[in-house]
């Protein structure tokens, strides 16, 4: 496995450095003789260390912003600079080797590197190395594509096809949480978040400032973490198990630059950019008393002068809104009553010609539902004597058309027949519910969670063809409403169908619920679909008679015209909330009676 090697140049007893051939040629004839990874020294025991003046220090070589290879070939981030600095205040050389964090894991179990300058810790790895003080907080994440909302938390990986950096703490984690889910391995988190910008898995773990890094450095814009991080994790350096002597002097050293300051001025240089910073109160005042003092005191001059003003102007302005709003609500209450009357003169004038339509055309269709089936078993009783003169003669005509071909069309042709039949009969049917006016008794007590029960009983079969689930939550105790309970439930069955049928592809679902609004004293039933949604536009007009959007699928637009109509028979109102494309939620609102029913 190739490493990138960095080497501190020492100068030689003229202060000039060694030419960088002749390093690059005794580091080659080491490699040779001893078989040794280039770049790391090695002492007697076949490793370097404190006993050999330099500490060789491991890291990956693509973990922005903690350590990585700049655009000139050096290694830089965090992790390095901390190093350096540590390797100063206690007096010791350090050299640092950067390389793919599956190789430094490997480096480190032989001996070939005497310490990892950034390691997340848990409890399975404590068997392998032993960890410093945490030097940093990782805030491990979800990562997923723009377009997709099918993972929101840890939960939802299981099964999924997850991108995980080769022998990172996430590899570990997902081996032991979710064995069912396919692992796509890495060498370097960049490659992880490019597989996903590309298309590839369902997601990746990557921690969220590295993952923010890495997509402003790649410019990768179809990704973005879920919201809150899956999990926070210590970071430190990490040696082999019982390599104490080396940890202790890193401690030692971070211990030393956390006191005098240096830590923090690290720390901020490279992660502080990317993380929220509290804010002085001593600034916000500063500023706050600059700013506000010039203004506190034209403000003060602006109300003494503008008081006079408005004492004069209060009085005449006070009459004149007076009588602007007697106007107002005398012209509004006009244009109300007009409206009324329109709207009622025009529903009359439907109602009647809906009732005179629907009587016109009952009569020819009953006509047609009870020819037909006299139709079908004509053609099913003479199907025999056909059948035999066709075996006799061969195929002949029936009119235009050859038997043979009437023989298979002619028993579809009836039922489609007798299907449409039926679909004019079922319009007729809500065209006189629309005209008729209703005359049910509205005085019993109502629960409304047997209503929803008993329509979800009547629509199930038909709603679990179009979706995979029916979520349903009923409050456990409502106060009952008052009114018919037989045309609350048409209205919920209404309102079920219509879910279903705005449902599109599988995997979809239609949620049920129901509860008290007690600070308006309501009882409300909401059915919400994750359908294609309804225009902004149409909205206004979904309870308008003959109003549909599914025209092409049968629909008559009189549904939710009835549906409303029964709601407000009863006191009470339906209100649409829709997204194209994100489902609609219909909310009807009837007022409560006191005393809850029990369920």
């Amino acid at each position: 496995m190739p490493f990138f090697t960095f080497h501190k140049e020492k100068p030689t007893a003229g202060g000039a450095k060694r030419p960088g051939a002749l390093a690059a040629m005794w580091a080659l004839l080491l490699f040779l003789l001893l078989g040794f990874v280039p770049g790391v020294h090695a002492d007697a025991t076949g490793r370097g260390g404190l006993g050999k003046g330099v500490v060789v220090v491991g890291g990956d070589y693509n973990y922005p912003p903690y350590e990585f290879v700049d655009h000139e070939g050096k290694p830089t981030g965090f992790n390095v600079e901390l190093t350096r600095a540590i390797a100063e205040v206690m007096g010791f050389k350090v050299e640092i080797t950067l390389g793919p964090w599956d190789g430094m894991r490997r480096a480190l179990d032989r001996g070939d590197v005497d310490i990892l300058q950034g390691m997340a810790f848990s409890q399975e790895r404590t068997s392998e190395v032993d960890f410093s003080t945490p030097h940093a907080l990782l805030f491990q994440s979800i990562w997923i594509r723009r377009d997709s909302r099918k993972i929101r938390s840890i939960e939802d990986v299981r099964g999924k096809e997850v991108i995980v950096m080769k022998n990172s703490i996430m590899h570990d984690f997902m081996t032991s949480y979710a064995p069912t889910s396919r692992l796509i391995l890495t060498d370097t988190l960049a490659d992880a978040l490019k597989l996903l910008n590309q298309g590839r898995g369902d997601c990746a773990l990557v921690s969220r400032l590295t993952g923010m890094y890495l997509e402003k450095e790649l410019g990768l814009k179809r990704i973005i973490p879920v919201a809150e991080p899956i999990m926070t994790q210590a970071y430190g350096y990490a040696v082999k198990k019982g390599n104490a002597e080396v940890l202790a002097r890193f401690n030692e050293g971070l211990a030393i630059l956390k006191r005098s300051g240096q830590f923090q001025e690290i720390h901020n240089k490279w992660l502080g950019v990317m993380e929220s910073q509290p804010v002085s109160w001593a600034r916000v005042v500063r500023y706050v008393t600059l700013v506000a003092a010039p203004l506190l005191i034209i403000l003060l001059g602006t109300v003494v002068w503008s008081r006079t003003l408005q004492k004069k102007v209060a009085q005449r302005t006070e009459e004149l809104a007076r009588e602007v709003a007697e106007k107002q609500e005398a012209l509004e209450k006009l244009r109300m009553h007009q409206d009324q009357l329109v709207q009622a003169d025009k529903m009359a004038s439907l109602g009647v010609l809906v009732a005179g339509v629907a009587h016109e055309i009952n009569n020819p269709n009953g006509l047609i539902l009870l020819n037909l089936p006299r139709f079908e078993e004509v053609f099913r009783g003479s199907q025999p004597i056909l059948d035999e003169y066709r075996e006799q003669h061969g195929d002949f005509k029936l009119g235009r058309h050859s038997y043979d071909r009437l023989r298979e069309e002619l028993p579809h042709m009836l039922s489609e027949t007798q299907d449409a039949a039926k679909r004019i009969k079922r319009i007729v049917t809500e065209l006189k519910d629309f005209a008729r006016r209703d005359s049910a008794d509205l005085t019993e007590l109502v629960d409304l969670n047997q209503c929803a029960q008993a329509a979800l009983r009547l629509v199930e079969n038909t709603v679990v063809k179009s979706a995979h689930d029916i979520a349903v939550n009923l409050s456990d105790v409502l106060p009952p409403v008052k009114g018919n309970s037989q045309r609350i439930e048409q209205v919920i069955v209404n309102l079920l169908l219509n879910a279903s049928q705005s449902l599109e592809g599988s995997g979809k679902s239609v949620h049920v619920a129901t509860r008290h609004d007690r600070f308006r004293d309501l009882v409300l039933l909401s059915v919400r679909d994750e359908g294609r949604g309804v225009e902004p536009e149409h909205l206004a007009r979904l309870t308008d008679p003959f109003f549909t959007t599914k025209r092409e699928e049968g629909g008559c637009g009189l549904g939710l015209s009835i549906s409303a109509g029964i709601v407000k028979q009863h006191g009470g109102t339906l209100i649409f909330d829709s997204q194209p494309g994100f489902g609609t939620t219909v909310t009807m609102e009837l007022p409560a009676l006191r005393g809850p029913v029990e369920v």
